[in-house]
């Protein structure tokens, strides 16, 4: 399987925000009939922020996109990583997640 986007994701409450996006992406899971469809990097630790990687499989990430499409349209920007980032971050906000996301390239 291969690897679709990778995030890195900041946050400042790693315990409860990494409850939060597995709950949040098993539940994209089951929507877009994807399993298995990301992996999480080891977390590192600086100045009280925590990091860690969101790494999608192509699979999840082009059921999302698929599925979300008409929301993902509406955001104002040109490409579609742009898009489905902040698409993301919306969605992990709207669970209560308090995290920051930033595309590796």
């Amino acid at each position: 399987m291969t690897l679709g986007i990778i995030f890195e994701i900041s946050t400042k409450n790693y315990i409860d925000d990494l409850l939060v996006i597995k709950k949040s992406l098993s539940h994209m899971e089951t929507l877009v009939g994807g399993y298995n469809g990301y992996t999480l990097s080891e977390p590192s630790i600086k100045f009280g922020w925590t990091f860690f990687n969101l790494s999608f499989k192509s699979n999840l990430q082009q059921g999302i996109e698929e599925k979300f499409a008409d929301m993902l349209s509406k955001y104002r920007f040109k490409n579609s990583p742009q898009k489905f980032t902040q698409f993301m971050t919306d969605y992990f906000q709207s669970k209560g997640c308090s995290i920051r996301i930033k595309v590796l390239d």
